[in-house]
């Protein structure tokens, strides 16, 4: 493995679990071996059972390390590897392919490998929904779960959307015969539930087994089903934040609209596949303040308005590559003013993020705002570059 890849790695291990990849492929948790600092995840039932990893500091993805009882260990990267058939992505060897998986996980830009390809469509774990594993019950409006006070969501916008959600529970889970909070995944073509994004009580979020994350999503028609009348598709990265956005901004968002979340992994099919239920729409990027919604962002960008754009994370932020020209963009300043500065960007994109101070349309509801950050100067920079040259670092 090369300096670059370990660099690169390194990089998005702090952003992607063990256990990430793991629920992905089918993975469940075992509650009856504890929940603590060690986990167990399970592939298989019963008879089925095909594999056991015990996987370490669940709360630390970069320290994560899985161990299985005959001896095989490794860490996120190792295990990607022995799975790497189950990923659709492409590259010229093995280590291309993980770094791709990798960056899918971790909500990165693809890594560049020098290549002159325009911008890659984003592949996806293909799986299969199994809807009789779930039972499933409508939201009971009267009686509303205290999850949704906890996310400073209302009584008035939990009624609003009701029809869009759901409470589900896993007949496989042994430990918790309990309902959670599920948001299904429709795809384009049909109303037939395809998934579940899934939340509950003290911090639990999944998806459910087999959730279709390549061509559905959760997506909350406003319109009462006429597709043609919708104006404005908001996109966020999670159900609870699409909710937030939906509160605080019901009366300007107006009413024939859609909110969408893609549980926090980007698709392009996903994306297109919403759009095509509505035509005459807009499309907003409501993602998260953070560099992976700033990507996020771009790529909902390059869908909608049809710009090939090569996205690539630099010291400062990111750079944008497209039709002969190459500009940064900061962090300071909406991604579609920037790109349009340079790109002829039509009236199929907008943006509507949440204020700056905040991360995300969840946390500014609730009023959690991002700790102040001091951006290193130049001085600060200089020395952290001749820092890594003194220690030999490859770069």
């Amino acid at each position: 493995m090369t300096g670059d890849y370990k660099i690169r790695f390194r990089d998005m291990k702090e952003r992607v679990g063990i256990d990430d990849v793991a629920y992905s492929l089918g993975y469940r948790l075992d509650r009856k071996a504890g929940v603590g600092r060690y986990i167990e995840l399970v592939l298989g039932e019963g008879r089925d059972k095909r594999d056991t990893i015990i996987v370490s500091n669940r709360r630390d993805k970069g320290s994560q390390f899985f161990f299985r009882r005959d001896g095989s260990k490794g860490d996120v990267v190792s295990f990607i590897r022995e799975n790497l058939n189950s990923f659709n992505v492409s590259g010229s060897n093995e280590w291309q392919k993980i770094a791709k998986v990798m960056a899918k996980f971790a909500n990165m830009p693809e890594p560049d490998y020098d290549s002159h390809a325009e911008y890659v469509r984003a592949a996806s774990v293909p799986q299969v929904f199994d809807p009789s594993r779930y039972a499933v019950c409508p939201l009971d409006t009267e009686k509303i779960h205290p999850l949704f006070r906890q996310r400073g969501i209302s009584e008035r916008t939990v009624k609003a959307l009701a029809p869009f959600i759901s409470l589900v529970s896993d007949r496989h889970n042994e430990n918790f015969s309990g309902y959670n909070i599920g948001f299904p995944y429709t795809a384009a073509d049909s109303d037939r539930v395809l998934g579940y994004e899934i939340r509950g009580m003290g911090g639990y979020k999944s998806k459910a087994a087999g959730t279709n994350s390549s061509t559905a999503a959760w997506v909350a028609d406003l319109s009462g089903g006429n597709g043609a009348s919708v104006r404005s598709v908001f996109f966020c990265e999670s159900a609870f934040d699409a909710m937030a956005f939906y509160q605080l901004n019901r009366l300007r968002a107006g009413e024939n609209i859609a909110l969408v979340s893609i549980g926090g992994t980007f698709s392009d099919r996903q994306v297109l596949g919403v759009m095509e239920r509505f035509p005459n729409a807009r499309a907003f990027d409501c993602f998260d303040n953070d560099l992976p919604g700033r990507v996020n962002g771009l790529r909902l960008m390059a869908l909608v308005e049809d710009l090939p754009l090569r996205i690539t994370k630099t010291e400062d932020g990111l750079k944008v590559e497209a039709k002969g020209k190459s500009f940064p963009l900061t962090s300071e300043r909406a991604i579609y003013a920037q790109v349009s500065e340079h790109l002829p960007v039509r009236y199929r994109m907008g943006q509507w993020q949440p204020p700056s101070e905040f991360k995300d349309w969840n946390d500014c509801l609730l009023g959690k705002r991002l700790e102040p950050k001091i951006s290193p100067t130049k001085l600060d920079r200089d020395n952290n570059l001749a820092g890594k040259r003194k220690s030999g670092l490859k770069l």
